[in-house]
């Protein structure tokens, strides 16, 4: 009776969710232009280049959906090799490029813009793609895994990768190259921060809940408890982020929409290209959700990172590194409408 009541309490605010983030968003801004100084003391609240209730609203956020996790089959995903190699090289080798060529063709004007979007297209999603999946239905384990390997790639190849394009591709598109001065220790702290904390307070809240409690417990009672922080924290992160550039927002809006258009292209590109390739090679919907939106989203955590620390918190790349997760938020929410759309129109068997 109760695990049915939480089934109807989750399709309803699924089914709201879109004018629930729109109306977090017109919060934010509101706040943000009404409070006096709001960004100003917003940015106070930060370590480093890690704003902390912002930090606070994504670790709340996925700490529900990791708790989900069954971490005994993550192993698992290693069963399905041609599928991960796909992923990896849609999510590694087509999505930076694209990104790229994206930034060239719609910011080459924009240069600060242009570099800001590159960064973003970097590396993968780590966080919020746990949310997406998880809205979406899609496999836990496997976006689990997925985001594990992803974390690790960017520590080991993120700097590489900020060479190549910024280095070496960039001359050759008529665009003077940069360098970007950033160590593997620095990405392995950003990564520590929005991945690793979560990560660990789920391990061990499975560990010692169903020691002392059992599964059953765990499972009927402390996940339906904790599972509608995910969304509360989903609102309370748009609105922290909107208040502290809402300000902005309002004051160049053309900026915004300019950067807007190319994330939400590549957006669209990389989820449907994962989507449909993920179909062709007869994945089930659970595994292409996971593949798809694994494939689809930015660690933009990371991006306003390394934008923030190697050309300054008001540097044109900064401002381009945090308008992009207030895109990703609802471009990202549509997606999960798509996949659920044609998860009934394609999938006979949707579990």
């Amino acid at each position: 009776m109760s695990t049915q009541s939480h089934v109807k309490q989750l399709s309803f605010l699924d089914r709201y969710l879109t004018l629930w983030i729109f109306l977090a968003m017109l919060v934010g801004i509101l706040i943000g232009n009404i409070v006096p100084n709001m960004d100003q003391k917003l940015d106070a609240l930060s370590c480093g280049t890690t704003n902390i209730p912002l930090a606070i609203g994504l670790i709340l956020m996925m700490y529900p959906p990791l708790t989900k996790v069954q971490f005994s089959k993550i192993p698992t995903i290693l069963s399905k090799p041609k599928l991960l190699l796909v992923s990896f090289f849609i999510t590694w080798i087509v999505g930076p490029f694209l990104m790229f060529l994206l930034s060239v063709l719609f910011l080459k004007a924009y240069p600060e813009y242009m570099t800001g979007l590159i960064v973003i297209g970097l590396a993968p999603c780590i966080a919020m793609v746990i949310v997406w999946n998880e809205l979406a239905d899609g496999n836990r384990e496997l976006v689990a895994g997925l985001v594990g390997i992803n974390s690790l790639l960017q520590v080991f190849f993120f700097s590489s990768y900020a060479y190549f394009y910024l280095e070496i591709v960039l001359p050759y598109f008529g665009v003077k190259g940069l360098h970007l001065n950033i160590s593997m220790l620095e990405i392995a702290q950003t990564v520590g921060v929005y991945l690793g904390i979560p990560f660990v307070l789920a391990v061990l809240s499975r560990s010692l809940l169903i020691k002392q409690k059992g599964e059953e417990w765990f499972t009927k009672r402390f996940i339906p408890f904790v599972s509608p922080i995910t969304l509360i924290s989903l609102l309370f992160t748009i609105i922290v982020m909107f208040s502290l550039k809402g300000k902005m927002m309002l004051s160049i809006p053309m900026d915004v929409l300019t950067i807007a258009i190319p994330l939400v292209i590549y957006f669209a590109v990389m989820f449907v290209l994962m989507f449909l390739t993920a179909r062709w090679m007869g994945a089930n919907y659970a595994d292409t959700a996971a593949l798809s939106f694994t494939a689809s989203g930015n660690n933009f955590e990371l991006a306003i990172a390394v934008s923030i620390g190697v050309f300054g918190l008001h540097s044109g790349e900064a401002f381009a590194g945090v308008v992009g997760p207030l895109v990703e938020v609802p471009a990202l929410i549509l997606l999960v409408k798509l996949a659920q759309f044609w998860r009934k129109k394609w999938f006979t068997n949707p579990s």
